[in-house]
Formats: structure tokens, C-alpha cells, sequence
């Protein structure tokens, strides 16, 4: 049995980390021995610490020799896959339930010269229902292929964080859209404009639209439905769920509770192999214009404040990439350890996901493949990839008030009234909030980390929006800066699972009336001690900097009544 020491030089050795000073020896064998050291100052050389624990658990998972493997080999794994499934979707047995037709007319005219897939919220190739179900179209109706995606001069608070992330994705997608003789046009302005001027122009018979439960994409699908001539179908498939929006339920659900066996039951009938795109036999002979991509953003109208994140690779083989490392490194203490924030747990796909860059679908079939070796982390992730994920795109499809009080259940927005005019502690501009400027070093770290990595971790996301109901005069408030500060920075905000994910923290959406407290109401309370009972709180506050801020106004401000 060796000594922290001694496993911890043993691990600098095979992963030349250097060491800045003995204070970062003493943190990490800290943490390897679970001893109590007293660190009286912070020094910048403590990421090392954070470095150390994160190769451990390469480490101590798949061999060196397994963790060597291109993530290229798990793509040309899965094109096999989808080759040994079907020759192509003409063959395959494609499930029409995935398919709402929207209009009256489902044939398409003999004089159509294209079908149109309208990409939006799926921007991949591969491992696409949408994009499959327009090239069984298109070569049922023997006409060239075109995948449209609208460039919008300003979405939300989406930011250039976001599109010059979208962008590379679809640089990527263009590519693979050339290789297979498909047409990719990047047209600018709103959809309901945009793809309508294009169907009109290039004379297409049908178009196909992704599925996305948020009011504008829905509001535009309705328009697009309305302008289209009725001679054109259109049609919608639900390509980012497992179990499409509409098949798991024909209501509001209540909880993952209520969803969780409506969804699980359906499993076997949608969670199935893909069957390649092939490389499409009908060529254009309109011409169209070239996209030159490096002007395409030029006259977006976003904040370009907000810097780039550079951990994340944008496009399907970088989502496939992160993938594979969750699979190889971090899967087998997914279960245990997906809700401390030290360790480096989770899958890390949402911005893969938000995007439809990578197919969930894709992810849970390589995941099961691993349930022999970790049969709970595999059913943890199971449930927050699909029912969880999938119960957000319900709450949002069916409840068009996803982001305001409006929405909340009538138990949690009658407690929140009551209890609005209480005296808070703390009470923080949206500046203050935005720039990590609290009396909680926690919350600061977790709002440096969503600014700087474009994600808060998911245990401390639930921590960061119930300390934005604590500290703002109103819950109107805290819900709207939060779903603000979300939707700006994180790389997975304006999405379903960030909406639910406020209005669970904040109005108790998915949840149950809990003991009651001053501001919280019946909705469940959490507090910095809580986090101190389940991680070294301090150790996650010097790995992003973090400090109290104390201003001059701290004794107004404690205490401040409404």
C-alpha cells in the first residue's frame, strides 16, 4: 500500500507535471489522503493540483494503451455501424411517428426540382432522422438534396461566443454535405422569410424542418406553414429526441416521475441503429452562391464581448471526440461522482447536444456498449440524457410560459408571492451578479467558471440560480437574470434544458413543495454549508480565483428590506 506521497510522485512522473512549489504537494496530497492540511495562502501553482486529480482518473480507468486511441477509430466504428445497418434510408424501415406531416398536401410535384431540409437545431450530417427523412424524399422523388440553415442576425442573448461555435460546426457540415452530393446553402435573416424566398426561387416540392419546443423556432415553423404554397408539404421530424416530443406524451408532465415510463417503455421501438446518409445520386444544375465564410458573421448584431471558449471543438468529430474521452476516462465514476464539482465527472457534451452537433441517440448506443463494466453509471447517464432531457423539450413544447413565473406550478408561484416582500440578506445588482462581485467565494467561482468555460458545473448550476432567488427584490427577477446570465454565456443556454433548469431551481418546476423558508417559500433551499458537506468547497474557489467581494454599501445592503 503506498502513501498519498508516494502515489502522488508516482503520478508527476508519468504525467511530467512540474512543481511550482511544495504548497501544491501539499494540496494534492491533501486531497489523495483525505489529511487535514491548513493552507495559509493561495498561489497560482495550485492548478497543478487540479491537473493531478484530473490525469488520476486516466490513470486508474482504461489502459495507457486504450486511452492512445485516436477518437478517429470510434467514427470509422460507427460509419461501419450504419453501413451493416442498411444500405441506405431507402431500405431501412423508417419509424413515420418520428414524422409530424404540418400541412394539408404530402405529395411532392413532379415539376420540383429539390427537397429542402430547413437545419436548425441539428447541425450534423450523420446520425440525423431529419436529414435522412428529406433524402428518402428527395430520392423517392428522384431530385437533388438541400440542407438550408439561416444565420440570424441576433437570436436571444446568444452571443459570438455561440455563433463562432455554430460556425465551425457548420464549415463542417458543408463539407460532409459536399462529399455526399447534397447542396448546403447558408442563407441570412428569419427562417420564415429566408426558406421561403429560397423554396420560391429554386422552385423545391417539400421542405423538412428540425423540431425545437422554444416559442420563436415554433412561431416560424407556423409561419413558414402559412406562406408556403399549398401544393408544398412540410414536415417536421424530431431528430434531438430518442423518443420524439409528441410520441413520449400528449401533455404537460409533471415530473421525471410521470414521463420516466412512458419514455423507457417506448425505448425499444425508437432507440435504434441509423442507417447511413448516402452519397446523393441526383445532381443540381441551378447555380447558387458560394459561401464565404469568412465574412458570414460580419453583420450578426451580438455581443462580442464574450470571449470564445477554447476547451471544446466545435462540429460532429469533436463531439464524437468528447464522447469518446467520457466513454474511455470518465464514465465509470459517472455515478458516483457526477455531483462533485472537484471532480471531472461528467460527459461534457451539452454544447454538443444544444446544438445538435452530435446525436444523443449516438451517445446512449456507444454508452450501453459499456454497461457490463459500469452497468449504474451507464443508467445515470440513460436517465439525465433521456428523461431528463427529453422531460425539458416537454415542459417547453406544452407550457408556452417555459420562462416566466407564468409557468410555474399554482402551489410554487403562490408561495413565491407570499413570501415576496421578505427581507433579504443580500441584495445584488444584475452587474454585480454578472461580474462575481457576492459575500459567497462558491457562487463567484461558479459564475467565473460559467464566464470563462461557457458552463457551470450541474450540482453548483441549481447552487448559482437558487442564491440569484436569495439575493435579488423580486423572484421575477431572479428568474430572468438568471435565464439572462445562462442564455450569454453558457455554451448550452436558449435551450430547453436551461430554461427547466432555472425554473426548477427558482419556481420549483419538476420538484415539491419543501419546509418553508423566508424568500424560498416552500421551494427547496440550498446553502453553502450543504455544498461543504458534499465537496471541498475550497477547493473548487481556488481553482477559479474566487474571493469574497466586500463593497462600502455591504452594511446597507445586508439586511435591505423591499
Amino acid at each position: 500500500m503506498h502513501t498519498a506521497s508516494e502515489v502522488f510522485n508516482k503520478w508527476r512522473h508519468a504525467f511530467s507535471v512540474s512543481l511550482e512549489s511544495d504548497l501544491t504537494k501539499l494540496i494534492a496530497i491533501k486531497y489523495l489522503s483525505k489529511t487535514n492540511f491548513t493552507v495559509t495562502k493561495a498561489t497560482s501553482s495550485t492548478s497543478n493540483y487540479f491537473y493531478c486529480i484530473q490525469r488520476y482518473f486516466k490513470m486508474s480507468g482504461p489502459s495507457t494503451k486504450k486511452l492512445r486511441t485516436s477518437h478517429t477509430d470510434l467514427v470509422k466504428q460507427i460509419e461501419e455501424q450504419r453501413n451493416q445497418t442498411a444500405d441506405s434510408v431507402m431500405t431501412f424501415k423508417f419509424n413515420k411517428k418520428r414524422v409530424r406531416i404540418l400541412t394539408d398536401s404530402d405529395e411532392v410535384s413532379s415539376e420540383s426540382k429539390g427537397i429542402v431540409y430547413w437545419m436548425f437545431r441539428d447541425a450534423r450530417v450523420h446520425d440525423n432522422w431529419a436529414m435522412l427523412f428529406a433524402q428518402k424524399i428527395a430520392l423517392k422523388n428522384k431530385v437533388p438534396l438541400h440542407v438550408c440553415f439561416c444565420i440570424l442576425p441576433k437570436f436571444l442573448d446568444a452571443t459570438i461566443r455561440h455563433y463562432k461555435f455554430l460556425l465551425e460546426a457548420l464549415e463542417e457540415v458543408e463539407k460532409d454535405c459536399k462529399e455526399l452530393n447534397i447542396n448546403f446553402h447558408l442563407l441570412h435573416g428569419e427562417p420564415n422569410t429566408a426558406i421561403i424566398n429560397f423554396v420560391e426561387k429554386y422552385k423545391m416540392g417539400a421542405v423538412i424542418a428540425d423540431f425545437f419546443p422554444l416559442r420563436l423556432p415554433l412561431f416560424w415553423l407556423e409561419d413558414i406553414k402559412k406562406k408556403l404554397p399549398k401544393k408544398i408539404p412540410l414536415c417536421q421530424v424530431d431528430a434531438h429526441n430518442i423518443v420524439p416530443c409528441w410520441v413520449a406524451s400528449e401533455k404537460l408532465e409533471y415530473a421525471a416521475r410521470t414521463i420516466r415510463n412512458k419514455i423507457n417503455s417506448k425505448l425499444d421501438e425508437f432507440l435504434t441503429e441509423f442507417p447511413p446518409v448516402i452519397k446523393h445520386p441526383h445532381t443540381s444544375d441551378q447555380k447558387f452562391d458560394k459561401i464565404n465564410w469568412d465574412t458570414a458573421l460580419d453583420d450578426v448584431l451580438v455581443d462580442k464581448s464574450v470571449d470564445k471558449i477554447t476547451w471544446a471543438k466545435a462540429g460532429y468529430k469533436g463531439g464524437i471526440a468528447e464522447l469518446d474521452k467520457f466513454l474511455k476516462i470518465r464514465l465509470r465514476i459517472y455515478d458516483e461522482k457526477r455531483n462533485n464539482p472537484i471532480f471531472n465527472a461528467l460527459s461534457n457534451l451539452s454544447p454538443w447536444f444544444h446544438f445538435g452537433m452530435i446525436s444523443v441517440q449516438r451517445c446512449i448506443l456507444e454508452a450501453k456498449k459499456y454497461k457490463s463494466q459500469y452497468n449504474k453509471s451507464v443508467e445515470a447517464f440513460m436517465e439525465e440524457a433521456i428523461v431528463r432531457r427529453e422531460l425539458s423539450d416537454n415542459f417547453c413544447f406544452y407550457n408556452e410560459h417555459y420562462d416566466s413565473l407564468k409557468g410555474a406550478y399554482d402551489w410554487a408561484r403562490e408561495t413565491l408571492n407570499q413570501h415576496r416582500n421578505d427581507k433579504r440578506d443580500y441584495i445584488y445588482t444584475l452587474n454585480e451578479l454578472e461580474n462575481g462581485l457576492t459575500h459567497d467565494d462558491l457562487w463567484n467561482a461558479a459564475e467565473i467558471q460559467l464566464v470563462k468555460e461557457g458552463k457551470i458545473h450541474g450540482f453548483l448550476r441549481m447552487y448559482w440560480a437558487k442564491k440569484i432567488l436569495e439575493w435579488t427584490e423580486t423572484p421575477d427577477d431572479a428568474l430572468k437574470w438568471s435565464i439572462y446570465l445562462n442564455d450569454k454565456y453558457s455554451m448550452d443556454g436558449r435551450d430547453p434544458n436551461g430554461y427547466v433548469g432555472c425554473m426548477w431551481s427558482i419556481c420549483g418546476v419538476h420538484d415539491q413543495g419543501w419546509r418553508e423558508r423566508p424568500v424560498f417559500g416552500k421551494i427547496r433551499y440550498m446553502n453553502y454549508k450543504g455544498c461543504e458537506r458534499k465537496f471541498d468547497v475550497q477547493a473548487f474557489v481556488m481553482k477559479y480565483g474566487a474571493k469574497v467581494q466586500l463593497t462600502k454599501d455591504e452594511n446597507k445592503r445586508k439586511g435591505k428590506k423591499k
